[in-house]
């Protein structure tokens, strides 16, 4: 009876600690849908929206504006965006990786904005065409940007705990690119696992 009122006490106190709310930010139709070897139709994509808003998540990333010749899976982005101004419900950030992407986000539509810098130099120069410096810089230039139109930033930091080009991530470097996150205005710092290595 003693162990089992241990036991009962120690799930209380860890339960205690648990948050009394979750953000899911649901990034599947821009991170899943620029996998595709087919291109998913426009039409396909805005239903595919409205599905999971109307499951209960108030926040889908819809898109991201990059360029079509890196990401032609992503190349209506702007028709995408405009399709899905008047869905309720939810709120639709779009990823941008430099200042070109967000001025045309912002032309199409876009009331909230992401960037995301990697902890890792070889994940950043093989995803971002630049190394980690040069990708801070370009979330600064879109962080002042989005400051002058009222626009929320969002900026979430790939391969926090290891990458697939150079193994384990140091803690240093991923606090050192949240810190700088947070220094240029983020509004919410997002640790993402892209490999999935990470236990608790």
């Amino acid at each position: 009876m003693n162990k089992t009122l241990f036991k009962l006490e120690k799930m209380l106190v860890l339960l205690k600690g648990i948050p009394d709310f979750v953000k899911i930010v649901e990034v599947g139709p821009r991170d899943g849908l620029q996998n595709e070897k087919v291109i998913v139709p426009t039409d396909v994509k805005v239903e595919l929206i409205k599905l999971l808003v109307s499951s209960g998540l108030s926040v889908v990333e819809a898109t991201s504006f990059v360029s079509p010749k890196w990401v032609p899976q992503l190349a209506d982005a702007k028709d995408v965006l405009s399709a899905i101004q008047n869905v309720k419900g939810a709120s639709f950030p779009v990823l941008t990786p430099n200042l070109k992407g967000f001025e045309t986000a912002v032309a199409a539509g876009a009331k909230e904005v992401a960037v995301f810098p990697a902890a890792s130099e070889s994940f950043s120069k093989a995803n971002l065409n630049c190394g980690i410096e040069d990708n801070l810089a370009r979330c600064h230039d879109i962080a002042l940007a989005s400051r002058s139109l009222s626009i929320p930033v969002r900026g979430y930091i790939s391969c926090v705990v290891g990458c697939p080009l150079e193994g384990k991530i140091a803690p240093a470097k991923v606090a050192y690119v949240a810190k700088s996150l947070y220094e240029m205005g983020c509004l919410e710092i997002s640790l993402g696992d892209t490999i999935g290595v990470g236990t608790p």
